[in-house]
This record gives C-alpha cells, sequence and structure tokens, in this order.
C-alpha cells in the first residue's frame, strides 16, 4: 500500500531496477537447477555406459571359460588370470560380483568404501531388484558430502537364467561442472551489475522525462476553476498520449467555459423541469383509478338496478374527489406553493382510508380498521394521496404473484394513528432499502419514482413518520404513524 502512495516518477524508477534485478535473479536461479540437472544427467548415462562395457565383459569372460557356469564358480571364473582386476583397471570402476542372496562372492578390492559396498547387500534392494522391470536398480546416497550412485544388476548365464548380482558403485565427481558452473555465475553477475548500473540511469532519465509532461498537466487541473478564464496547456516534445491528454484537456476547458456560461440558465430551467416532474407525477396518481372507476362503472352498468342511483352516486363522489386533488396540484403549481396547500381537518381517518381503497377494483384488496371512529388532525386531500401511493405501490409489487393479498389496516397506538399496508410481494431487496424514500428512485420500468418521496415529506409535514420491514419474496409492510387528536385540541 506505500508503494501505491509513492509518485509516478519513483514507481518508475524502482519498477525498472526491480525488472533488472528480477531478470538476473531469474536467470541465475534457472541456470543453477540447469547445471545440476545436466550434472545428473551426465552421471546416469555416464555409469549407463560403464555399466553396459562390463556387462559385456562379464559375458565374454563366461562364454571362454573352462569351468562350469554356475554361481559356485564364480570367484574362480574371475580370479582366473586376474580377470577382475583387470576389467576394473581398463574400466576405472570398482566390481563387486554378490551371490543371489546378496553375499559377496568377489570384489575388486579387498578394501571396499564404506560410503557405497558393503560385504552384504542389504534386503530391500534386492527386492527392488527383483521387482523392477529392467532387472536393473539404481541407489543414490550422499555421505560426507559426497555423491555415490551404485547400480545393481543380474549376471546371467546364454539361457538368461540369473548366476550373481553386479554391483558397480560410483563416485560422483562434481568439481569440473561446480568450476564451470561458477565461472558462469561470476561472468553473468558482471553482465548484469553493468546492466543494473545502466538500467538505473535510464530509469532515472525516463521517469524524469514522462513524469515532467504530467507534472505541467497537473498543476493546470488544479487551477482549474469555474469562476475565471482557464489557460489552456501548449507543450511539445511529448509522447503520442501525452499529447491526447493535453488535447482531451483544452477541450474540457472549451467545454467548461460554454457550460459556465448555461449553468446559471441551466439550474433555473432545472428547477421548473423538477417542479414539471413532481406535478405529472401527482397528476398521474388519481388519473389511472379513474379510469379504471369508468371502465369498470360502464361493464357494471344496468340501469334496471333498484340501486343504480346510489352506485352512481358513489361513482361520481369517487371522480369528484379526485378532480379536486388534481384541481388543488394545479392551484399550487400555479402559486408555486406546495402541492397541495395544507388544510389542517380534523378527518375520521379510517373513513377517509376506505374512501380512497373505493377507486381500486382489486378483489384482493381488504380493509381493517380496529375503531369506526379514529380522529386526527391531517389534510384530507394528502391522506388520501398517502393511502393511494402505498396501495398502488403493493399492487405493483404482485406481478406474476399467484395469490396476491393487500391488506390496509387503521389502529391506534397510544398517542399516535398507525395506517398499515401490507401485500405478499416480491418484497424490496437489502441494496434498495437505503435509497426507498429517495426522490426519483424507482425499481420499476415506467414512474418517476416520486411517489414513496412525496408520501414521506407529508407525513413528515404533520410531524409523523413512515417505515417499512421488507423480506424478498415474502412480502413489504408500510406503516404510517401521525398523531391522532387528542380530547383537549
Amino acid at each position: 500500500m506505500k508503494l501505491l502512495k509513492l509518485s509516478l516518477r519513483t514507481r518508475i524508477f524502482i519498477s525498472m531496477i526491480l525488472l533488472v534485478l528480477g531478470a538476473s535473479i531469474l536467470i541465475a536461479t534457472v541456470s543453477v537447477f540447469q547445471y545440476k540437472a545436466e550434472a545428473e544427467t551426465y552421471h546416469q548415462k555416464r555409469l549407463e555406459r560403464k555399466e553396459q562395457a562390463i556387462r559385456e565383459n562379464i559375458n565374454f569372460v563366461l562364454a571362454n571359460t573352462t569351468y562350469m557356469v554356475k554361481t559356485e564358480n564364480i570367484p574362480a571364473i574371475f580370479k582366473e588370470r586376474q580377470k577382475i582386476y583387470e576389467m576394473a583397471q581398463v574400466h576405472q570402476m570398482e566390481i563387486n560380483i554378490y551371490d543371489l542372496e546378496g553375499r559377496l562372492l568377489i570384489s575388486s578390492k579387498e578394501q571396499f568404501f564404506k560410503d557405497t559396498t558393503d560385504y552384504l547387500i542389504p534386503k530391500k534392494i534386492i527386492e527392488r531388484l527383483d521387482n523392477a522391470p529392467s532387472r536393473r536398480y539404481l541407489h543414490k546416497t550422499e555421505r560426507d558430502h559426497k555423491k555415490y550412485q551404485s547400480s545393481y544388476t543380474y549376471i546371467t548365464d546364454n539361457k538368461f537364467k540369473p548366476l550373481a548380482i553386479l554391483n558397480l558403485p560410483y563416485l560422483q565427481d562434481d568439481s569440473k561442472l561446480n568450476r564451470d558452473l561458477k565461472d558462469f555465475l561470476m561472468r553473468l553477475a558482471e553482465v548484469y551489475l553493468f546492466m543494473l548500473m545502466l538500467a538505473i540511469i535510464l530509469a532515472y532519465f525516463l521517469s524524469k522525462y514522462i513524469t515532467k509532461s504530467l507534472n505541467i498537466i497537473s498543476e493546470k487541473i488544479n487551477q482549474t476553476r469555474l469562476d475565471k478564464r482557464n489557460q489552456k496547456i501548449e507543450i511539445t516534445n511529448a509522447s503520442e498520449e501525452i499529447y491526447a491528454l493535453v488535447a482531451a484537456y483544452n477541450s474540457m476547458i472549451d467545454d467548461l467555459e460554454e457550460s459556465a456560461v448555461k449553468l446559471a440558465t441551466s439550474e433555473r430551467e432545472q428547477a421548473w423541469r423538477e417542479m414539471a416532474k413532481q406535478v405529472a407525477h401527482e397528476i398521474k396518481n388519481p388519473l389511472t383509478p379513474m379510469r379504471l372507476s369508468v371502465q369498470s362503472f360502464e361493464r357494471r352498468f344496468d340501469k334496471d338496478d333498484p340501486e343504480i342511483d346510489q352506485k352512481l352516486k358513489e361513482f361520481c363522489s369517487t371522480l369528484i374527489n379526485q378532480i379536486d386533488t388534481m384541481s388543488s396540484i394545479a392551484s399550487a403549481f400555479s402559486n408555486f406553493a406546495k402541492m397541495p396547500a395544507q388544510q389542517n381537518e380534523i378527518l375520521n381517518v379510517p373513513k377517509i382510508t376506505k374512501l380512497a381503497l373505493d377507486i381500486f377494483n382489486e378483489n384482493y384488496i381488504s380493509f381493517y380498521t380496529q375503531k369506526n371512529e379514529i380522529l386526527a388532525k391531517f389534510d384530507r386531500t394528502q391522506l388520501i394521496r398517502v393511502v393511494t401511493n402505498l396501495v398502488k405501490n403493493a399492487i405493483q409489487a404482485l406481478d406474476e404473484v399467484t395469490d396476491p393479498k393487500i391488506v390496509v389496516s387503521v389502529e391506534e397506538e397510544e398517542k399516535m394513528v398507525c395506517i398499515c399496508v401490507s401485500d405478499n410481494g416480491h418484497g424490496i431487496t437489502s441494496e434498495n432499502s437505503d435509497k426507498i424514500f429517495e426522490p426519483k428512485f424507482t425499481t420499476k420500468n415506467s414512474g418517476m419514482g416520486l411517489g414513496l418521496a412525496m408520501v414521506k415529506k407529508i407525513v413528515e409535514t404533520y410531524k409523523g413518520s413512515i417505515n417499512f420491514t421488507s423480506k424478498p419474496d415474502k412480502g413489504t409492510i408500510f406503516k404510517v404513524r401521525f398523531p391522532k387528536k387528542t380530547e383537549n385540541k
């Protein structure tokens, strides 16, 4: 994290140095591993070649001996004319021959290297030799900082019947390879030391060159102000990317000056647009239920119905109430007042709530009240707007729900009136919970997102509160609380 706080120039400088150091360490590491791998392969191949030559020599001796070729005669066969010592001298290898039980029969030396051979082959080596597909086993050991390889193979007669076990102890002499490796690393260190010095010089000047133009641009950006005329950047001998950045900055300066001229006018126009959006949203709320009410009345109209006069009266009353609401909004807008103007009336909250629900034709909306009369000081039109907005949101949340339900209830809570609107819709996610009352926030494909923001503003105007609880795919409960009318008021 501290590296990220360094300047760009310092980071470029450090990055180039680390790149050279990292490359040198990586190449040195790979070289060491490569040398070791080549040394191991070299010794294995060398031992295999010597073993092949000695086996051919042994087969020649067995084919030309006058003794009967069997395990008991092996010492006599190879002591004849000092054959085993001759082979060891020719191939410069110690040769040990054991019987099939692992006991020593004959050796080219009377005294063995204690690190490589013994008078008896361990049983685990004989077992691994028997189980080896190639009938050959290579045993590796390391003692006193020296590496040994001992190969074990079977000596067979002309019918490939095992007669004895041939052991060739081999001392890995890596002194020459180690000298070569040391010389290579010294030369590599000299080369990379030179490259490191060159990289330091190059990194210094390159980082300075790259960041020089950026520093000029940074200073100009810090001096940029909306309330004054800003100077453009003029720069030469820069890279294509820097030129593109300078061109973008100069273009931004032109746009900034043009924006500054338009800002005052834009702010006033924006205020009018926001006001118009709110008015349109509030007027749209009663229009949709009004249209649904007219369509429903048209479908269910029966002139022979004995209660037709009463139904017509209720229908007209509902429409008149919504028309009054739109009229009050229009009046408020034209007078630059609040929408609509507050009228402190003593209202029967259950009655007004039931009246607001009459414009909805959904049969899954149910209403419950704790008491038939609960009085509160509130504006009639705004209370209707609160209820219709909450119910409308609940209906929209029930899209594609198989068994939709909305319950609207009015209850008393000590000195407060509580209007509760609950549904079993899709619910509100935790990501949207903090933004649900923000103006113009909406999760629907249509709508201005002003409904709940307006509800919150109306309720808080009357010293009330609104909150909700929700579970995804379970439903949501909105609760509106505001003071009820007390007896002394």
